[in-house]
C-alpha cells in the first residue's frame, strides 16, 4: 500500500510516498480501508519535532491524525462494528498513520460515520469535534448558564464548538470574519463580533471562559475579559505545568513545561484566572456523542475545494502551512 512517511524530524521536513506492507491488526483493532484523511497543523508540528516532548515517534513514521474509511477486517475481540461499516476517527496520538491506503486502529478510537456526512466532509470532523468536546466537558467542566467566548471561532473549530457548547446550555460568543457571521449564528452562537468592525476586548467583560484559537499574541486581551475565578483555555499558546501533570508526563518533562508556561500561568494567576492548554486525544465514545450533535444540527464541516491525493501530500501540507485554505484540506483515496 502507499503511505506518506517521514524518516526523521527536520525543519523543513521531507515527506515521501512509499510502498509499505498493509498493517497487521491485534485482537482489539480494526483494519480500515482509508477513504479520506484531513491535513492539519498538527502534522507540521509532529514532522518538525515540535511536539516530541509530548509524543516521540519511531521512524519511518506514517503521518496523518484523522480519517474516514471502511472496516475491512476486525480483530477477534472487537464488538459493535462489522466489515463494511463506514467509520471516522481521530487516531491515537501514539499510533497515527492516516496518510495511507490502510490503517490499523484500536476499535475504542473509532465511531460510525455520521449519516449526514460523506467520506470527505467526515474526515474534517473528528479532530475539531473531539477538541471542542474535551475542552468544554473535561478541561473546563462548563455548566449550563455560563458564558464562553471563542475568538477566531468562525473556522472549523468553531463550527463544531458552537453547537457542542449550545448543547450544554452555554451562552456562546464568537468573533471572526464578516463572511462567517450568518453561518456561525445559524450554528447557534448567541453573539457574533466582526473583528474588522469591533474589538472584542472593548465589548466583552466578566466572562466565565475563553477558548483561544489565535495564540499568544491575544493572551493579555483574552485575560482582560474573564472574571476572577474564570478560565482561559488555549489551543495554540503553549503547554504549562497543569497540562504536563494532566498528561502524566515524566517529572523532567513536567519541569520543562512548568518553565515554558510560567509566564502565562503567572499572568493568569495575578487575575485569579486558571490557564489551560489542551492536546486532544482519541475517544470513540465521545465521537459517538459528537455524531449525535452533528446529525441533530446537520453540521457539514467546510472542506477546501482543491482536490488532493496521496501523491500531492507535500502540496497539501504546504497549503496548510503557508496558504489560506477555505476549509479543511483533505487527501482523497
Amino acid at each position: 500500500m502507499k503511505a506518506a512517511q517521514i524518516t526523521k524530524y527536520s525543519k523543513p521536513f521531507q515527506v515521501e510516498v512509499r510502498d509499505v506492507p498493509v498493517p497487521e491488526i491485534s485482537d482489539y483493532e480494526v483494519l480500515v480501508k482509508v477513504k479520506a484523511a484531513a491535513v492539519n497543523h498538527l502534522e507540521l508540528l509532529i514532522a518538525t519535532g515540535s511536539v516530541k516532548l509530548i509524543q516521540d515517534y519511531e521512524f519511518p513514521l506514517t503521518l496523518g491524525n484523522e480519517l474516514t474509511g471502511v472496516v475491512e477486517k476486525m480483530g477477534k475481540k472487537v464488538a459493535g462494528f462489522k466489515v463494511g461499516d463506514a467509520i471516522y476517527s481521530r487516531l491515537p496520538l501514539r499510533k497515527i498513520g492516516a496518510f495511507a491506503e490502510y490503517a490499523a486502529i484500536p476499535a475504542e478510537a473509532i465511531a460510525h460515520l455520521p449519516g449526514n456526512l460523506d467520506f470527505v466532509t467526515g474526515a474534517a470532523a473528528p479532530l475539531t469535534g473531539l477538541t471542542a468536546y474535551q475542552s468544554l466537558h473535561e478541561e473546563l467542566a462548563a455548566k449550563a448558564g455560563e458564558s464562553v467566548f471563542i475568538p477566531g471561532g468562525s473556522g472549523s473549530f468553531g463550527q463544531m464548538a458552537v453547537p457542542i457548547a449550545k448543547s450544554m446550555g452555554l451562552k456562546v460568543i464568537v468573533s471572526g470574519s464578516p463572511q462567517a457571521r450568518e453561518r456561525t449564528m445559524a450554528a447557534g452562537a448567541d453573539q457574533y463580533i466582526d473583528y474588522k468592525e469591533e474589538n472584542y476586548w472593548e465589548r466583552l467583560h466578566d466572562l466565565d471562559y475563553v477558548i483561544d484559537t489565535l495564540g499568544p499574541g491575544e493572551f493579555d486581551r483574552e485575560l482582560s475579559i474573564i472574571k476572577p475565578g474564570g478560565h482561559l483555555l488555549s489551543l495554540r499558546t503553549g503547554p504549562n505545568k497543569r497540562f504536563a501533570k494532566t498528561m502524566g508526563l515524566a517529572g523532567w518533562k513536567q519541569k520543562l513545561f512548568s518553565i515554558a508556561g510560567a509566564k502565562y500561568d503567572h499572568k493568569a494567576k495575578k487575575k485569579k484566572i486558571e490557564y489551560h492548554f489542551v492536546f486532544v486525544r482519541s475517544d470513540g465514545e465521545q465521537l459517538r456523542q459528537i455524531t449525535k450533535i452533528i446529525e441533530e444540527n446537520q453540521i457539514i464541516p467546510a472542506v477546501d475545494a482543491r482536490e488532493f491525493h496521496i501523491e500531492d501530500i507535500s502540496e497539501a501540507l504546504n497549503l496548510v502551512a503557508t496558504g489560506h485554505p477555505q476549509g479543511k484540506v483533505v487527501i482523497r483515496f
